[in-house]
């Protein structure tokens, strides 16, 4: 049949088609996301604390532990764990963020005096009280809404516990659920790209946790050698950093190194930035390729553009859950390129330890 249009023309206008469609669907995913964040929200930060404790909650069932027992203690034990760390991160911020704040503002200073631009900058440091001060009035008349915002985060965390709960003691479950979902040679491709996408997020869990912490330790204890105020709450800004990849151990090394700079001196913030650029150092060129080199590899590119959509979507919380769900998209993407590689080829076999729940 003859075509007014070259073979090359009908190709791309095929691909610009399934662009569009991709953007379309991409698109209304994102409204219903964002209409329904009080449900999705939960359900999210359950996949990811699923993936997190997949492996205590198996050891636990391996042991002969009933499967609902096993689950409660496991969550049991995360509410304990995260329960702690979080007064500890809080407590430590609360303690030592005035002197935290405080040396940042000295750094400011010192800053504005170099750069020449003391008269302007200052004037803005000397009027920042003030903005406090009316921010707190808008804050104080607003107490309702802030209760709001509590009881939300509150209940969020609820349903999220629970919701774990359900996850693991029902992860087997998961294989004939795809199967349902799609019947006959379908159903193993849902079950393999589920299982594929689960394991991409549970190996980032728990590579990003183990390096998170070994990265606060290590600062934490160069800190305190050198002696800079506020070295535990700079720790702990550190291992809640470690969770948003490359901008979070950005921030929080130049606040360590401003802290160092404003109360100890040019020397020792030096000092603060070797030791910084030493544990990243270790992170990119040991720790990753050690811990997280069975998960999905991203270029940073792919991760800086995923954590600014993101935080477009919603926020803080989009920065922490961009890069998770963009590696259950890559686990996804692999195995429809190995399933459509060769249209010879049947669905590829089921890989990975991964359980999705």
């Amino acid at each position: 049949m003859h075509t007014l249009l070259p073979e090359p023309v009908r190709r791309l206008a095929a691909w610009c088609a399934v662009i569009l469609l991709v953007a379309g669907v991409g698109a209304v995913g994102l409204w219903l996301v964002g209409t329904f964040r009080i449900a999705v929200t939960p359900v999210l930060l359950a996949l990811l604390g699923t993936a997190l404790l997949g492996p205590l909650y198996r050891r636990l069932v391996a042991m002969k532990v009933h499967r609902s027992l096993a689950a409660g203690l496991t969550c049991v034990a995360v509410l304990c764990v995260v329960g702690g760390a979080t007064y500890v991160i809080v407590r430590a911020l609360i303690d030592n963020g005035p002197q935290i704040l405080t040396s940042l503002r000295d750094a400011f200073q010192t800053f504005t005096r170099h750069l020449g631009a003391g008269t302007a900058l200052g004037d803005m440091v000397a009027n920042a009280k003030d903005l406090i001060a009316k921010f707190g009035g808008t804050a104080a008349s607003g107490v309702l809404s802030g209760l709001s915002l509590v009881g939300e985060g509150i209940a969020t965390a609820i349903l999220a516990l629970l919701l774990i709960f359900f996850f693991l003691r029902d992860s087997d479950r998961a294989a004939s659920l795809a199967h349902t979902v799609a019947p006959g040679r379908g159903g193993q491709m849902v079950e393999e790209m589920g299982r594929r996408a689960f394991t991409a997020v549970e190996g980032f869990m728990r590579g990003t946790t183990f390096i998170a912490l070994i990265d606060a330790v290590l600062i934490t204890v160069g800190l305190l050698i050198l002696r800079v105020p506020g070295a535990f709450g700079l720790g702990a800004l550190v291992f809640v950093g470690a969770y948003i990849p490359y901008l979070g151990a950005f921030i929080s090394g130049a606040v360590a190194v401003l802290v160092a700079l404003a109360d100890r001196g040019w020397v020792i913030a030096l000092w603060a930035l070797g030791v910084v650029l030493a544990v990243q150092l270790l992170e990119g060129h040991v720790l990753q390729p050690m811990i997280q080199s069975r998960t999905v590899q991203m270029h940073p590119a792919v991760v800086m553009l995923a954590i600014t959509a993101g935080a477009g979507v919603a926020g803080i919380l989009g920065m922490l859950l961009a890069v998770p769900v963009v590696a259950a998209a890559f686990g996804v993407i692999g195995v429809l390129r190995e399933r459509y590689a060769d249209p010879s080829t049947g669905p590829p076999t089921a890989a990975g330890d991964g359980t999705p729940p």
